[in-house]
């Protein structure tokens, strides 16, 4: 599964959000004040980054609400560390072979049930969980299908991992979530909604997963060279 963005502007956002990670990790851990002012002035130097790509997106910002957005999020030692958010994908089938999809709020666009990892569940658990709130049904993990760079996919501006999970559905009824969506069906590989998002990298595995495939957990390779962002061969 791969559709990386490798645009300018995607760097930027790469870039940007790596170096205010490392310097809010550091201002999370250091005692030493020395340490404190370079650090604040990597999250300055990481702002301006990112209000410069703000700016070629036509979304601009002050640098000042980017640095007091990231101090906010700064803790003392362990809870302080950055590191990506995690979302759980659900690519939910049924006996027909159709996928299951849920209308996004406000966007109007479809796509698999997805949610934020909650503390205390695991990975599965918040599988069944999203789907049972988003749709009413209800839905058995059967295997995970990959792990994914929201980044590097080009579909977040910030650092996320989403676990994709295939999926059965074993009962309940169609009833979707008021505020969270705007509708939810099963739809045929043939017939998915025009303004599908994704369906490019996922819907293939999607499928043939649902169609009984089993498959190895995909991830994405590393970069060669790692940094500079060209895609490994």
């Amino acid at each position: 599964m791969s559709n990386e963005d490798n645009s300018l502007e995607a760097q930027l956002a790469r870039w940007s959000e790596s170096l205010a990670a490392i310097a809010r990790t550091g201002l999370a851990f250091t005692q030493n004040l020395y340490e404190r002012e370079r650090y604040e002035e990597v999250l300055h130097v990481a702002a301006d980054i990112k209000a410069a790509f703000e700016e070629s997106t036509e979304m601009r910002r002050e640098r000042g609400h980017f640095v007091q957005e990231w101090m906010d999020n700064i803790g003392e030692g362990i809870p302080g560390y950055v590191t990506p958010k995690v979302a759980i994908g659900a690519i939910v089938g049924n006996d027909a072979g159709e996928i299951l999809l849920v209308k996004r709020v406000p966007s109007g666009v479809w796509l698999y049930p997805t949610g934020w990892a909650d503390v205390g569940y695991s990975a599965a658990e918040v599988v069944v969980k999203e789907v049972r709130e988003e749709t009413g049904i209800e839905a058995e993990p059967v295997q995970l299908l990959g792990v994914v760079d929201g980044m590097r996919m080009g579909f977040t501006k910030f650092g996320m991992y989403m676990l994709l999970f295939h999926c059965r559905a074993i009962g309940g009824e169609l009833n979707p979530h008021p505020l969270e969506t705007d509708g939810c069906g099963w739809f045929a590989k043939d017939q998915l909604p025009k303004v599908t998002a994704g369906a490019e990298w996922w819907a293939e595995r999607a499928f043939a997963a649902i169609n009984g495939e089993v498959f190895t957990a995909s991830f994405d390779a590393p970069r060669s060279p790692m940094w500079r962002g060209t895609p490994a061969e």
